[in-house]
């Protein structure tokens, strides 16, 4: 039986053909910048971002640390929100290994930070204070797409106010795919941009953080000092080109399918979801069941999902039109 595995886009298998582009890649040792298959990425990525350089990361969530670590000092701080990645669930990196303190705010419910909220939490020009450096944003966030406009007014403001501007954009292309646009309209307005390869996109592991050459070369020697300098590691870096290459234009049809199955979803009484809020490949639900006994019925059905009523459901490459009607059956038969 097939596992329509809803929990994440991190579930992904490598298609053959990523696999054999994995196989075939020349490698070298990348701690001295000799893999080929790493330096292509890199360039590639930089290209596709518009930015000059780019730097290749076993997650997400250290190439996010390591533009933490380039933006702010010790005893820094950076604006962040409430719910973000960055903040919530990346083991608090940033204090840990950066002395670097965070001012997490709340999300607006359209996934934005309100600059004037942001205005009033920079710290003023005193010894009494945390010097703030750096405001991060997160795209998307839980699904949603941040506006065009509203990224060039916080360009402008991160401008006027002095601070550097860092994007976690793991589903950056999710994001691009949405609006239509090059990924260079939202990218031009960061310093630097996080983006996962290893989600939507569907390679088995890595991250691409990019920025400056200034930026990326002080990120290196951080990635060397959290012990992510990989040697022969062009196995890896050829799924993230591959997944580059071929798997950005399709993440549409995870949006489809994530409409669908939200539409589906939210005919049944028990289940409630914001249909109007599913705007990429993830959506939410609040359930009114036993989610032990709901999970049970879906196993048996090869469905698998989280186990809260607050579930959080994200479609994938591995997920088909077939897939999305198969679980829209299932849970209609648990619910009667």
């Amino acid at each position: 039986m097939k596992q329509i595995d809803l929990r994440s886009d991190t579930v992904t298998k490598p298609s053959a053909e990523m696999l054999e582009a994995m196989v075939k890649a020349p490698v070298g040792d990348d701690v001295y910048g000799e893999d080929p298959t790493i330096n292509k990425l890199e360039t590639l990525a930089a290209k596709m971002l518009g930015t000059q350089d780019a730097i290749f990361c076993t997650s997400g969530t250290q190439s996010n640390l390591l533009a933490l670590l380039v933006h702010c000092e010790r005893g820094d701080e950076y604006i962040v929100g409430q719910l973000a990645h960055t903040y919530r669930y990346e083991g608090g990196g940033a204090a840990v290994f950066g002395s670097i303190q965070p001012q997490p705010l709340d999300f607006e419910p359209d996934g934005t930070l309100s600059l004037e909220k942001v205005s009033q939490f920079i710290k003023p020009d005193d010894f009494h204070f945390a010097n703030t450096s750096l405001l991060c944003l997160e795209n998307t966030q839980a699904g949603k797409v941040l506006p065009l406009e509203y990224l060039k007014e916080a360009r402008k403001f991160t401008i006027d106010k002095g601070l550097m501007l860092h994007l976690d954009g793991a589903r950056i292309f999710n994001a691009a795919v949405k609006l239509k646009v090059d990924v260079k309209e939202i990218t031009k307005y960061f310093d630097t941009i996080s983006c996962c390869l290893s989600k939507g996109l569907g390679a088995p592991v890595g991250s691409v953080l990019c920025g400056s050459r200034d930026q990326i070369k002080k990120a290196r020697r951080w990635r060397k000092v959290l012990g992510g300098g990989m040697r022969q590691a062009g196995i890896l870096a050829a799924a993230g080109i591959f997944a580059l290459s071929n798997n950005i234009q399709r993440l549409k049809k995870d949006h489809e399918n994530a409409l669908a199955l939200a539409q589906g979803l939210s005919e049944i009484d028990g289940i409630h979801i914001d249909v109007e809020m599913v705007q990429t490949n993830i959506l939410f639900a609040d359930i009114t069941a036993d989610m032990g006994s709901l999970c049970d019925l879906l196993q048996k059905k090869g469905i698998i999902i989280g186990k809260n009523n607050h579930l959080r459901i994200v479609t994938h490459l591995d997920i088909s039109k077939e897939d999305i009607d198969h679980t829209i059956k299932a849970f209609k038969e648990f619910f009667g």
